[in-house]
């Protein structure tokens, strides 16, 4: 099996939730990843046990449109060493998870007949995906309503994998919060911009970090990512304030998940599904530095259900931690967003995919 694709967590943990569904049912399997030199890909994936070639591909730059002779000239090597990988590798199917090496490596593999299986995280589908999808096997997405991208007898509804040991997580709220430091009766917010941290949602916290000190019965964790680290950590120890936790990366993810009421988050397909499966009412913050603004409708999909809170990106500043403090205080409310939000999840996603991929090579075969 042939996994491509990643550039954000959002895409690299589905795969290797992939990837070790199928390691569990084929122990001898052989799994190789395609991704892009540069990218996150290449130190994750090598950290969970699996082999990784990086591609030259990067993506276009529609702002300043002379650079992107160069990113031809990478797409064409690319294309290039895709069919070498694809020579030497051999594989029974490539699953594509979207990012910048998936485009390459796919249509490749489409070209020489190997079957490809695209997973699609978000409400709104990627351009990667779009162009590959009219050779591909099978689409697996996350969302209802998938027919205006993808021809509708290729989609099979199967929910985004996500990281097992966040649902395997043992620990009461009240353990959780003991694990981490912190009052364990108290309500608890989780702040959380992603591994780099988001810049409009630690500026609205700084902002407001005194209206934060002043409701005594509420604490933060606040994770601001590394390159935020420092600004933050100096605007918290100037305000004084002591019932705000900050760091500036979680490891321990599936504690901090169990000891929050309350989650405020940008509006990844990945950050979404753990909420859903985790049943956690959350405030989303859609970043605007995404495609296609696809983290708007990611967070729309949800807040017209009533299954969470949409703070958009450009009011975070003047409302997101009025509309915090507000929603932490109210009982009820988080009662039903979180019974809402819990309702939406789709269950086992990494084994219904794998199903999928069993039915292709199957098939193929046959």
């Amino acid at each position: 099996m042939l996994v491509s694709g990643g550039g954000t967590g959002g895409h690299i943990f589905p795969a290797l939730s992939i990837a070790n569904e199928i390691q569990r049912r084929h122990p001898d399997a052989k799994i190789l990843f395609v991704g892009a030199e540069g990218r996150m890909e290449m130190e994750r994936v090598p950290a969970a046990g699996y082999n990784i070639i990086g591609l030259p591909v990067s993506g276009f730059d529609r702002k300043h449109l002379l650079r992107n002779f160069k990113v031809l000239a990478r797409l064409f090597k690319s294309m290039g060493l895709a069919r070498k990988i694809l020579n030497d590798f051999k594989p029974d199917i490539a699953i594509g998870v979207g990012g910048y090496a998936s485009g390459p490596m796919l249509k490749a593999a489409q070209k020489q007949g190997i079957p490809t299986l695209l997973q699609e995280q978000n409400s709104y589908a990627g351009v990667t995906n779009k162009l590959l999808a009219a050779r591909a096997d099978c689409i697996c997405v996350a969302y209802e309503g998938m027919e205006r991208f993808f021809p509708a007898e290729k989609i099979v509804l199967t929910g985004n994998p996500v990281r097992r040991s966040l649902l395997d997580c043992g620990a009461t709220s009240e353990q959780a919060r003991q694990a981490m430091g912190m009052d364990p009766l108290k309500t608890t917010i989780l702040i959380i911009g992603g591994s780099l941290g988001a810049r409009t949602i630690n500026n609205a916290i700084i902002d407001g970090l005194a209206r934060i000190g002043e409701v005594g019965d509420v604490q933060v964790i606040w994770q601001t990512g590394k390159i935020y680290n420092e600004q933050c950590r100096e605007a918290l120890d100037a305000s004084g304030v002591k019932n705000v936790h900050q760091m500036p990366f979680i490891s321990n993810m599936d504690m901090a998940y169990r000891a929050a009421d309350l989650v405020v988050s940008r509006a990844g397909a990945s950050s979404i599904s753990e909420l859903q499966l985790l049943g956690k009412a959350a405030i989303l913050v859609p970043s605007p530095n995404v495609a296609e603004d696809h983290q708007t409708k990611n967070a729309r999909a949800l807040s017209d259900k009533d299954a969470a809170l949409l703070v958009p990106d450009a009011d975070a500043a003047s409302s997101l931690v009025t509309t915090m403090l507000e929603l932490a205080t109210d009982s009820a409310r988080i009662e039903m967003l979180s019974r809402n939000v819990k309702a939406m999840a789709l269950r086992d996603a990494a084994e219904h995919i794998v199903d999928e991929v069993e039915k292709i090579i199957d098939r193929n075969q046959n």
